[in-house]
């Protein structure tokens, strides 16, 4: 798994010529940063008894942060194997007719497939902004600076990975599906930006 590796062999790969990780992989590997800061947020929370009345729900979205940063983490693997086909789709040849229309049949099919795992990122940072708010209004308050960073990073995942879905979908021939990919990664980063907006608002009201 890349992000197995050191951070610092990750970032020689992520610079290198290689066509992966790319935007996508990036993109995922930030939301896990996102994840990670809202567990160090939950575990600098739990055990204090200021927030002994909160305690239960903050172990509860620690749980649930845990499960979606090992997914983003699997997902950064995910987005360079999706795109691998997709690579070798635009090498197909096209000098025949048969060829053209074999080139364009496995096109469409590597360009909705390199979309998905883009989408599965935005929807699982998603779910990542929603209980950073939570942590930012009951977390502990000597570390809601760090919810603040979190959720930039989680938009930056967010939006990163919507380039990834809006560069494939431009291409596929199905419109109807493309379009429907579309829609939903602009519901997405409508309903995070304001949510994002709102809690990074509410950090520097803590914080100021």
């Amino acid at each position: 798994m890349m992000l197995e590796k050191k951070t610092t062999e990750f970032l020689e790969v992520l610079s290198s010529a290689e066509p992966v990780p790319g935007g996508g992989g990036a993109s995922a590997a930030v939301g896990a940063f996102a994840s990670a800061l809202g567990m160090m947020v939950a575990n600098l929370t739990v055990g204090k008894k200021k927030y002994a009345d909160v305690e239960e729900e903050i172990i509860d979205i620690r749980g649930q942060l845990e499960v979606l940063r090992e997914e983003l983490v699997t997902l950064t693997d995910k987005d360079a194997e999706a795109f691998e086909p997709l690579s070798r789709a635009y090498g197909l040849p096209k000098e025949t007719q048969e060829q053209k229309e074999e080139k364009e049949r496995v096109m469409e099919k590597a360009l909705y497939e390199a979309s998905i795992v883009p989408l599965q990122i935005m929807r699982t940072v998603s779910k990542v902004i929603g209980l950073l708010k939570i942590l930012g209004e009951k977390g502990s308050r000597i570390a809601v600076s760090d919810v603040g960073v979190a959720v930039l990073f989680a938009r930056a995942a967010l939006e990163g990975a919507s380039l990834n879905i809006y560069i494939n979908t431009r291409l596929m021939k199905d419109r109807e599906q493309a379009e429907k990919l579309n829609r939903e990664s602009d519901e997405l980063i409508q309903e995070a930006r304001t949510l994002q907006e709102e809690i990074y608002a509410g950090v520097l009201a803590k914080i100021r």
